[in-house]
């Protein structure tokens, strides 16, 4: 038959010096653990303003497929959508109507620091993934000109341009939606092979 004498909790077993280091020994995990940003911590891909539009392309660029799904769920932050806007020189009037975004939302999420999600959101990362395309294609070139060019500009100016091959339609036009990405992807990667001048 069992003992019918009962144990004494771990923690009154072990003392004062024992329980105490244990807690101190918690406190510092927890603390370094604030201290580690969350991006960093679970590899998500963050955009930082002081980084700039061009590191996050890069981020997004090299992200795995499992980290564009959660990027692609949080969304972008409103301030996010304003650089991109000053980067490749686009008004940002015009940047939210690409996007879909009504200009009021985009500018309270900015000013709030919030993240603008759903379509808008997602098509602001496909414009992120064309910027991606674009800056690749000037990257492999072997032009002496590549060296200076600036695929982010260009692709800002290429998007209010009338394209044949989307039917006379702007690719700008055709970016709220994930299917109109992929269309403007397929034919920025035609630039590159020389399919289509």
């Amino acid at each position: 038959m069992p003992s019918a004498k009962r144990q004494a909790p771990p923690r009154q077993r072990h003392g004062k010096k024992v329980v105490a280091k244990a807690a101190r020994a918690k406190r510092v995990r927890a603390a370094t653990v604030r201290r580690e940003p969350a991006s960093e911590t679970m590899g998500v891909v963050a955009y930082h303003s002081t980084k700039g539009v061009d590191d996050y392309v890069r981020q997004v660029a090299r992200a795995t497929p499992l980290q564009l799904v959660e990027i692609e769920r949080q969304g972008v932050l409103g301030s996010f959508i304003k650089d991109l806007s000053r980067r490749m020189e686009i008004p940002s009037s015009r940047i939210f109507t690409i996007l879909g975004v009504p200009k009021a939302t985009a500018e309270k999420k900015a000013a709030a620091g919030e993240r603008v999600e759903g379509r808008g959101g997602q098509a602001a990362i496909g414009m992120v993934k064309l910027l991606g395309i674009a800056q690749e294609i000037v990257a492999n070139s072997t032009a002496s000109e590549a060296k200076t060019f600036d695929a982010t500009k260009w692709l800002g100016r290429w998007i209010e341009r009338p394209q044949p091959a989307l039917g006379g339609r702007k690719p700008a036009d055709l970016l709220d939606t994930p299917t109109g990405v992929e269309l403007v992807a397929r034919l920025l990667g035609s630039i590159e092979s020389g399919a289509y001048q």
